[in-house]
């Protein structure tokens, strides 16, 4: 039998609400509104120009096709992870279970440093990569490999705690009525953890698409080649450029909030929906 707990003063409730809406107001909404104010500074004119610069259209679509590599990526290996950690009794489960978790530890900065060691003009597979006319360190590939592994964790650390909540339970029932391997997934164990993948995903896909440090380290800050659009909207602001880096800054915050908007509405649709389609 639960105890009895007494409502919150109303003053309580009142000034936890003020103080969360003031913090949110100083270092959410104000940043974002500075960001948009700053960008259109100059007219709607001066923004699509600056918009529309080759070197940032250049940004935009490395940006897209990093996060449009990492996130199937991810994806794969997240499910997969978490359903081998989660079904299955093996030995070294511990220690796959901690490398998952190894790009929340170690600094995005150091992980591309490691690239640029291993795939470097002075790296182990310099002299290969040379022989074979290939270029991973200040190019696509370097970028690609650092969006990925500083984004690796996102989904399996989503579908990990659901799975074990779901229990083998209904995986056993089912295989005794003679589902199999990717059938048993897709129609026990998919349903539910749905929610939950698409959160994850959701989640990967705003990481891919905002980081910096990791793809600084390695992309050699190429204009038109290797500048994402974190980087592009660095260099622009370095030069004293303003309004373009903050046009393109908005970029980014445009992409945070369509992130976030199908973020809640994950969320919202995971709360109303029936029991049986969510853990």
């Amino acid at each position: 039998m639960q105890r009895y707990r007494p409502p919150d003063p109303p003053v309580v409730r009142w000034t936890l609400t003020v103080l969360a809406l003031a913090f949110l107001a100083l270092f959410l909404a104000a940043p974002l509104a500075l960001i948009l104010a700053e960008a259109f500074r100059h007219g709607l004119k001066t923004y699509l120009t600056a918009v529309r610069d080759p070197d940032t259209l250049s940004a935009v679509r490395l940006t897209l096709l990093a996060a449009v590599i990492a996130v199937p990526l991810n994806l794969a290996f997240g499910v997969a992870a978490a359903w081998a950690i989660t079904k299955f009794d093996f030995r070294g489960r511990g220690v796959l279970t901690t490398l998952i978790d190894l790009p929340f530890a170690v600094s995005p900065v150091i992980s591309g440093l490691i690239y640029v060691l291993l795939f470097g003009a002075q790296g182990p597979f310099a002299a290969w990569l040379a022989a074979h006319d290939l270029k991973i360190i200040f190019a696509v590939p370097g970028i690609v490999l650092a969006t990925v592994f500083v984004t690796v964790p996102f989904v399996a650390r989503e579908l990990i705690p659901l799975m074990q909540a779901q229990g083998p339970e209904e995986e056993e029932a089912a295989v005794t009525l003679g589902a199999r391997g990717f059938q048993l997934f897709k129609r026990v164990t998919l349903p539910n953890v749905k929610w939950g993948l698409l959160y994850g995903v959701i989640l990967l896909n705003a990481r891919a698409m905002g980081e910096f440090g990791a793809v600084s380290v390695v992309s050699g800050h190429i204009r038109g080649r290797t500048n994402t659009l974190p980087l592009q909207v660095e260099i622009l602001y370095n030069e004293y450029d303003t309004t373009a880096a903050f046009a393109a800054a908005s970029l980014l915050a445009a992409l945070a909030l369509v992130t976030l908007a199908a973020k809640s509405a994950v969320e919202w649709r995971a709360r109303v929906a029936p029991a049986g389609e969510h853990t």
